[in-house]
């Protein structure tokens, strides 16, 4: 018969940071820096875990040319062809270590990827991606990636309970992708009614994952660097990014769209009509569109607004007290609220 649990879960809007006595002179003083040894692959990862999406609109070979520069990491979409990739390989090989390959997981996927991964054996990290991490053809095939590429370290989902990311773990998933639904152009929770709001759904995760020696992945749900703090107070190793990285130019949605004196890019869910009908050849008889599409303003290059995350971040760091990122979940003491902040001016402020 169906259960109810009655525990409050909670969101990032439900939530602020309490500020803490800090011996922190500057912001400049704080490092973002990660080092991280894998469960599986016992590959070192040394960079800032913040993780540009591996949506066609966002994990895009410019973007990761682009943050990789800041130190930050691109999971690349599962739609470049093999020759692609050997061109991007070529030409900047020394960003491999910042990126990691896509992929479903149907035949010609694992094929794809095992050329690929052959063709560039300094690849060192594969995200294997579902929109339900939860069948076990899926922990199945997991395992078959990790049999397959022994030393590569393997993301996986996605999921949002402590039980899944432990089955994937032991899996051979060495960073677990959490989130199901928080996606600004995810509509899952509206087509379907699943979903778990998505710092709970850290919170517990991380304590799961890393209570195996494994990490995880907060994927969706920021709007604001103000969130991507909350994300690594709550426990998260990395934090995935979609929509706060679209609109830019090395967002791989086509053309700038202009109209009535403005600027816009489009940006669409990987479960959205548009990318089945780009991909798939349409939405099958069988299921729904779980994602939509939209216009977001044009913004120029990404790194500006990258460097405005990291700052936020930084700054949150300072209120707390913590000199490294490492130390922010520690550092952290979240207060429940009911108002976030003071939108008198939000309809008509230019945002800056």
């Amino acid at each position: 018969m169906p259960r109810l649990d009655n525990d409050i879960k909670l969101d990032f809007k439900d939530v602020l940071i309490r500020p803490k006595r800090s011996t922190l002179k500057s912001r400049a003083d704080v490092d973002l820096t990660r080092e991280f040894v894998f469960r599986h692959s016992k590959k070192t990862y040394d960079g800032i875990p913040i993780i540009a999406s591996n949506m066609d609109t966002v994990g895009t070979f410019e973007m990761a040319i682009q943050l990789s520069k800041l130190k930050l990491f691109t999971t690349i979409h599962k739609h470049y062809t093999l020759e692609q990739w050997k061109q991007f390989a070529a030409e900047n090989s020394g960003i491999l270590q910042n990126v990691a390959i896509s992929t479903g997981m149907t035949e010609n996927d694992f094929k794809k990827l095992r050329d690929i991964i052959n063709a560039i054996p300094e690849l060192d990290y594969i995200c294997v991606d579902v929109a339900n991490g939860y069948s076990e053809h899926f922990v199945e095939f997991v395992r078959l990636v990790r049999k397959e590429f022994p030393d590569k370290t393997i993301f996986a989902g996605n999921v949002v309970t402590c039980e899944m990311v432990e089955e994937l773990i032991l899996s051979g998933a060495d960073i677990v992708k959490c989130g199901i639904g928080p996606g600004s152009v995810c509509t899952t929770r509206l087509k379907t009614g699943v979903g778990y709001p998505q710092l709970s759904c850290i919170l517990e995760c991380a304590d799961a994952a890393h209570g195996l020696g494994g990490h995880i992945v907060s994927d969706g749900g920021c709007t604001s660097p103000g969130d991507v703090a909350k994300a690594f107070g709550a426990g998260a190793d990395f934090v995935m990014l979609g929509g706060m990285l679209a609109g830019h130019d090395e967002s791989g949605s086509g053309e700038i769209i202009e109209r009535n004196g403005r600027k816009f890019k489009l940006f669409y869910g990987m479960s959205s009509r548009t990318a089945m009908d780009k991909h798939s050849g349409g939405v099958a008889e069988y299921r729904a569109s779980e994602g939509k599409t939209v216009e977001v303003p044009y913004r120029g290059p990404v790194i500006g607004t990258a460097q405005d995350i990291l700052g936020g971040v930084r700054s949150c760091c300072t209120y707390v007290g913590a000199g490294k990122l490492k130390e922010l979940s520690r550092r952290t003491t979240f207060i429940r609220v009911s108002q976030q902040l003071n939108e008198i001016f939000t309809p008509n402020t230019v945002q800056g």
